[in-house]
């Protein structure tokens, strides 16, 4: 997928550098050119000498560079690469980025490009939690800068939380993402996957057997077909996939303010297996056993019904698929549930046990459209999700 892309690399300073040189590594295994452009910061992290190596260029550093400059090299460096990446982006970078400033030569280049930025920030938790951070990274996303982490974790100062630089393999599939031409290039699709958990008290929860590997790989087949894709999750048991906007969640009204949040969107894949109900009289503290053998009352509350808002929303978007999971009587009661919540197409599966569908690695469905039912043979999960992706682009490009 690489084979032939230039990639003009930015390493910015923070110990994190070092793992530019993986990444270095991976895209040039993937048949990728890659030029370097260090930073005055990132020569403290990571040497010229060990970047060129791996990349097989030169490494560029100084805005002032007169062989360079009488040729305009600063602007030709912007313009000839396929994507822009830059890992580590520093608090600093993306300040400058976001400020239009240019006084160095990665910020220079930045803003002199007309080319596609991704950027992997890095830095310490309380930095990346600032406000001016977070009004950066806000206007950075308006400008059209795509973003790759930051990881949650450990870090090299000792604190723990947000704030460390995504894993090369991350930004190297985040970097695939942004490069492929498919038929969905531009299109902006939500994807909802995973349980969700409803709380009894703040050790036990309300929960189903989904794994949200399907709502994963639709996930993915749709990013591999050119979407930019958000992918709200309850608390799966499978990872999300690489080159997507995750966002986590717990319950069905945090599942449903996310989702509102991601719109507008040009279509909207509901995959998840939220939950029907939850406690409404959910405890703060443990509940426990006191001995007459009498069990804790417990109250339910119908959860939002987040397919059947979006479908019938003001932000509707032009393709709304949802999800029916049945034991019994599957085609008819999935038909009624398309009707009945307004979304264009509902994927039906029967999960009864006999299946092993739920959780499991393959999937037998049933899509149900206006214009009637259509049985899908079994067959696994990427599979399944490869040919509704391919189908969504078709309806998206139809519409």
């Amino acid at each position: 997928m690489l084979s032939g892309k230039r990639i003009l690399l930015i390493i910015g300073g923070g110990i994190a550098a070092y793992k530019s040189l993986l990444l270095i590594r991976l895209l040039k295994s993937a048949g990728a050119m890659v030029t370097p452009v260090l930073t005055k910061a990132g020569a403290e992290f990571v040497t010229p000498l060990s970047v060129s190596a791996l990349a097989g260029e030169r490494v560029y550093s100084d805005l002032f560079d007169l062989t360079d400059e009488a040729e305009m090299g600063h602007i030709q460096l912007s313009r000839v690469a396929d994507l822009i990446v830059v890992a580590p982006a520093t608090a600093d970078l993306m300040a400058k980025m976001a400020g239009g400033r240019a006084d160095d030569l990665a910020s220079t280049l930045l803003l002199a490009t007309d080319t596609a930025v991704l950027v992997a920030p890095a830095m310490n938790v309380r930095m990346w939690q600032h406000p001016a951070t977070q009004r950066n990274l806000a206007q950075l996303r308006v400008d059209g800068v795509q973003v790759v982490g930051p990881d949650a974790g450990e870090m090299a100062c000792g604190e723990f939380g947000q704030g460390r630089l995504a894993e090369p393999e991350a930004i190297f599939a985040a970097i695939q993402a942004a490069l492929v031409e498919g038929p969905l290039l531009g299109k902006h699709v939500l994807v909802t996957s995973g349980p969700t958990h409803e709380p009894i008290d703040p050790v036990r929860y309300i929960a189903n057997r989904s794994s949200g590997a399907q709502g994963t790989a639709i996930a993915a087949a749709l990013r591999d077909l050119g979407a930019s894709v958000t992918f709200v999750t309850g608390p799966a048991t499978v990872p999300a996939p690489s080159g997507v906007r995750v966002v986590r969640v717990e319950t069905a009204r945090e599942m449903l303010a996310a989702v509102e949040a991601a719109l507008p969107a040009d279509a909207a894949v509901m995959a998840a297996a939220v939950a029907d109900w939850r406690v409404a009289n959910a405890a703060g503290s443990k509940m426990k056993k006191d001995g007459t053998g009498k069990a804790p009352v417990l109250e339910f509350a119908e959860n939002p019904d987040i397919l059947a808002t979006v479908s019938q929303g003001d932000m509707r978007p032009k393709l709304v698929v949802g999800f029916a999971a049945e034991t019994d009587r599957v085609e008819e009661y999935a038909t009624a549930k398309r009707l009945r919540k307004g979304c264009d197409w509902i994927v039906a599966n029967d999960v009864s046990p006999a299946t092993g569908i739920m959780g499991g690695t393959e999937n037998a469905v049933t899509v149900i459209s206006a214009a009637g039912a259509e049985v899908w043979p079994r067959m696994g999960k990427d599979a399944v999700a490869r040919a509704l992706a391919e189908r969504i682009a078709v309806a998206l490009q139809n519409s």
